[in-house]
């Protein structure tokens, strides 16, 4: 028997459950990192997924390459829980390796779902780890399985290596080229082969991927705050359709696609990169503050204080409060040190479950107008609570004001939104959204206001600058999934954790 040139030491910890205040907010999608030909590339890994944890919280993996074979950790719960021991990072040698963080938008929460995925090839070890969604791969995974492929996992990242293993090509970049081909949706992935470590992008560009320099050795990030954590140098965005392939003899770009606009994500910008990132040129604290300069000009309230929904409300506020004169104070007070599960054995016990994550800061609020500020509504529930709170600790007037435009329909590219009829902006009047939160005024920002954000005049209805679907409905790849027949297939196989 062949020894596998793959050593997992992958170990299932407890699956972490949310409670209604988690299930509330638009979950981020996956962050990927990946370094080549550097000492200690395990451990520089570790320290950028640490960065990039708030983009997925609920499972974390490292695949390392080492003298002939590959070595993989991949684990559910928190980087910190598993990654920080130095007896996990000895398991995984060598001077190349990839990481990924991950948040379930596509596949269950279980061991065999985590990334990087792997698989033994005929030119050798394939590595690969995926942030966003594919449009297509249930199609494709029906038509692989009915061509003899055998899955052992419900992602759709799993299509890629299916695609990649049956491609006849020669070299392993040609083979991924050719399985990229066949993809829809959203994607940008790092892939780890015996020689190589490979960055792409998808045509649009539609998720980001970011290109970093350590001593002279290339690193590969979803944002530039997983650079900066290890003292790396920001080189370039990886771009729309581009595939970065770095080797001991440098850095290949190749552009296999057909040119096309980029179309970036906006709700990079609105609420999933750190604040501390640049995306594609726009420091993202600023370009949220900017939105909310940009709502102030679109509602102008009488109030007394401007208060932030932490910590996501924040640099928004603050830019309301600068353009607006009105003082900004922290009149929600939020517990750091809650986790993201609570034993809560009654429903009274529920009931108080927002009060454990942020508390009235009532000094600041009683007998005050409060503009209250926050990202996004999404079903809406937890804002009832925030805005009950405000009116529990003394405030006379209660608006609420959203830095981004209504959230109308679901996402497909790597975002976990509810389906159209959960979301809160979907069924309901903007009326109707104010009497359900129970505030004196509900407002958001226009969709021209993003743009104007952003540092356009408005948005480009004819070629829109970036992918704001869930506001405006206008999708700008094929859904081949949402077709009748294509419904996702959930695991055959339950697994006992």
């Amino acid at each position: 028997m062949t020894e596998s040139t793959f050593n997992d030491q992958s170990i299932a910890g407890p699956i972490e459950t949310t409670d209604d205040l988690d299930g509330d907010r638009l979950r981020e999608y996956c962050g990927v990192f990946g370094v080549f030909d550097l000492p200690d590339a395990a451990a520089i890994t570790a320290l950028g997924l640490h960065a990039l944890q708030h983009r997925g919280q609920e499972a974390a993996g490292i695949v390392s390459y080492d003298a002939g074979r590959f070595h993989g950790e991949r684990r559910l719960g928190l980087v910190g829980d598993h990654f920080s021991k130095e007896s996990t990072i000895k398991r995984l040698p060598g001077a190349a390796a990839i990481g990924h963080v991950r948040y379930a938008t596509t596949g269950e929460t279980m061991l065999r779902n985590v990334q990087p995925l792997f698989a033994e090839l005929n030119t050798g070890g394939f590595a690969v780890a995926h942030n966003g969604n594919l449009t297509n791969a249930q199609a494709l995974r029906r038509e692989l399985i009915m061509e003899g492929s055998i899955f052992q996992s419900t992602s759709d990242t799993e299509t890629i290596l299916h695609l990649v293993a049956r491609s006849r090509r020669a070299r392993v970049v040609d083979r991924f080229i050719e399985a990229l081909r066949r993809l829809e949706g959203a994607y940008s992935l790092v892939v780890l082969s015996d020689e190589l470590l490979i960055g792409a992008r998808d045509p649009l560009g539609i998720r980001p991927l970011v290109l970093g320099e350590l001593d002279g050795r290339y690193i590969i990030a979803s944002e530039t705050c997983a650079l900066d954590i290890i003292g790396a140098r920001f080189v370039r965005d990886i771009e729309n359709g581009e595939i970065v392939v770095i080797s001991k003899e440098g850095l290949e770009s190749i552009m296999p696609f057909t040119p096309q606009a980029p179309r970036p994500c906006i709700f990079e910008y609105i609420y999933f990169a750190r604040p501390d990132s640049i995306v594609h040129g726009r420091p993202v604290y600023q370009v949220r503050k900017a939105m909310g300069r940009e709502l102030a000009r679109e509602q102008n309230i009488a109030a007394d204080v401007v208060v932030p929904v932490p910590d996501s409300g924040v640099p928004a506020a603050l830019g309301y409060s600068q353009q607006s004169g009105i003082p900004f104070e922290l009149g929600i007070i939020r517990n750091h040190y809650v986790g993201r599960t609570f034993i809560q054995p009654t429903q009274s016990v529920r009931e108080i479950g927002v009060r454990m994550k942020h508390s009235a800061n009532r000094c600041v609020v009683e007998g005050k107008r409060v503009i209250l500020i926050d990202d996004s509504i999404v079903r809406g529930t937890t804002s009832v609570k925030i805005v009950q709170m405000m009116r529990d600790a003394g405030a006379t007037e209660v608006h609420f004001l959203i830095s981004s435009p209504p959230i109308t329909h679901p996402d497909y590219y790597g975002i976990d939104t509810p389906q159209k009829e959960k979301l809160l902006a979907a069924t309901h009047s903007l009326e109707e959204m104010r009497a359900y939160v129970g505030c004196d005024s509900l407002a958001f920002l226009s969709v021209d206001g993003i743009y104007r954000a952003m540092g356009y005049a408005g948005r480009d209805d004819a070629r829109p600058q970036f992918t704001d679907h869930c506001f405006t409905g206008d999708y700008p790849t094929s859904l081949t999934d949402l077709v009748e027949e294509n419904r996702a297939q959930l695991s055959l196989l339950a697994e006992a954790s």
